[in-house]
């Protein structure tokens, strides 16, 4: 057991030079852009738990949702418990293959967008989070090089975090950082219905 214990310890002495020299060279303070894309299940969570993390750092944040909005959630019931520090709009009127109104979905995401470019341009916002974006960019609702251009023109220290299934390659090239989620598995599939507190 001391020998797997004298092992285990060289190894993480070894780990934590690596990883402080990757600190101290990690050197720029910039806002970044963050894409959670991907099949499996956590991208809104992950994108909403940023907003929590940025709010408990004092920022101001601000969420606009392209797709959902034709139910209450439970991230929108509890952010609009801060007003002062959140900015929250549901500008969605549900999943596509619910409103099966495609000129009507395009509106709304243009209504949308307009006022994703108002926190673009606010740098007092820290962060700001659009969920689902990137369904609103796979099926064309927005025009991709305008949304890329007002994204890259946002003041220099505000984060953008966003979410949706099947971000476009442009997308990826200019984010900092992407994570694709994959399913392993999923309790829908299994006949389970979509829970509150877990899905909603």
């Amino acid at each position: 057991m001391n020998d797997i214990n004298q092992r285990h310890r060289v190894r993480m002495e070894r780990k934590k030079a690596v990883i402080d020299q990757k600190i101290a060279a990690a050197q720029k303070d910039i806002g970044i852009i963050i894409v959670n894309t991907g099949n499996g299940k956590g991208k809104s969570s992950s994108g909403f738990g940023m907003v929590v993390r940025a709010m408990g750092h004092g920022m101001k944040v601000a969420v606009i949702q392209f797709i959902k909005g034709a139910m209450s959630t439970g991230e929108e019931k509890f952010l609009r418990r801060f007003p002062d520090e959140v900015s929250f709009h549901a500008m969605g009127e549900g999943y596509t293959w619910e409103t099966q109104d495609r000129e009507r979905d395009i509106s709304k995401a243009q209504q949308a967008w307009a006022l994703a470019k108002t926190y673009l341009s606010d740098p007092s916002i820290g962060l700001v989070l659009f969920d689902e974006l990137n369904i609103a960019l796979k099926y064309r609702y927005l025009d991709l090089d305008t949304v890329i251009a007002d994204l890259l023109d946002r003041p220099d220290m505000q984060h953008v975090v966003i979410t949706g299934r099947g971000a476009p390659d442009e997308l990826i090239a200019i984010a900092d950082t992407v994570t694709e989620m994959a399913v392993v598995k999923h309790a829908f599939k299994a006949g389970i219905a979509a829970q509150a507190g877990t899905e909603w």
